[in-house]
């Protein structure tokens, strides 16, 4: 089996900066690469915030910060793929744009290498068949924000090698998650549902059921949930629920899955969550 020695993870936006520091606790060496010197640093500056919180909140080590630090390297040459065992693609969520990212690592990555997606809801066959290596292809889904959220996905699609997922398996584990495996079908299994949830309640709010407040609250208190389905839609953004809410409308052709209008108004209108300060809530 292969040994992970080095990751290697392509975009530094908030999921790919929040891989990248998860992958350095677990003790590998991390390239996180992007586009620009700039996104690089942007990345690397949020990993750098996000553990001097740990150590404001007495969770983290100072030294273990400064070793982690150490172990993540900005890298805007795409070659950097070369260097590792496993490569995690964390790109924006365009079947389009996963496709080409997949073809440059296909070229660059060597032999032995698992290569692995991070998207939340599109085809894993699909990205896999960029490659000239579709059994060394498998979905590693990981939540917002990465460094607290305890799960990963681990998404098997018709060609993935049994090898490849029990290296992702361990792979999540080592960077102190707990993975479930799902077969590669439109949002697999926490999209699917969660998604659902958050367009119902949207439905809820349109029809003035309950505020948005009261409708979250009732999932707060009365499930347990830590978030309510509107304020973490706010979290994820609501052009990329939009998005997935499209993807599996058209794929599952099932209702439950149709847009709300007032989803796609709020996203028309540029309300798109906390990023942009005001979505069903104002930040």
């Amino acid at each position: 089996m292969t040994n992970i020695l080095r990751v290697g993870v392509i975009g530094a936006g908030t999921m790919g900066h929040g891989i990248a520091h998860v992958a350095a606790s677990a003790g590998w060496d991390v390239l996180l690469h992007d586009t620009s010197d700039e996104l690089i640093r942007n990345g690397l500056d949020a990993i750098r915030a996000n553990l001097d919180r740990g150590v404001d909140n007495g969770k983290v080590d100072p030294d273990d910060r400064d070793a982690i630090l150490a172990r993540v390297h900005g890298e805007s040459d795409f070659a950097a793929a070369a260097a590792a065992d496993l490569v995690i693609e964390a790109v924006p969520e365009s079947l389009d744009l996963k496709r080409e990212v997949f073809a440059r690592i296909d070229r660059f990555a060597p032999p032995h290498a698992v290569l692995a997606t991070n998207t939340s809801s599109l085809s894993v066959a699909a990205i896999a068949a960029a490659t000239a290596r579709p059994e060394r292809v498998v979905g590693m889904h990981f939540f917002n924000p990465v460094h607290i959220m305890s799960l990963v996905e681990i998404v098997r699609s018709g060609s993935t090698a049994d090898e490849v997922v029990t290296l992702a398996v361990e792979a999540g584990r080592r960077m102190g998650k707990e993975p479930i495996e799902v077969r590669d079908v439109p949002g697999f299994a926490s999209s699917r549902l969660g998604l659902a949830l958050g367009l119902e309640a949207m439905r809820m709010l349109e029809q003035e059921v309950a505020s948005a407040e009261d409708i979250d609250k009732a999932m707060v208190l009365g499930y347990r949930h830590p978030m309510g389905p509107l304020r973490l839609t706010d979290v994820v953004g609501l052009d990329v629920r939009l998005a997935i809410a499209r993807y599996l409308h058209a794929e599952l052709g099932s209702e439950v899955f149709r847009p709300p209008a007032i989803l796609e108004e709020l996203v028309e209108r540029g309300r798109l969550g906390k990023k942009t300060g005001h979505g069903f809530y104002r930040w």
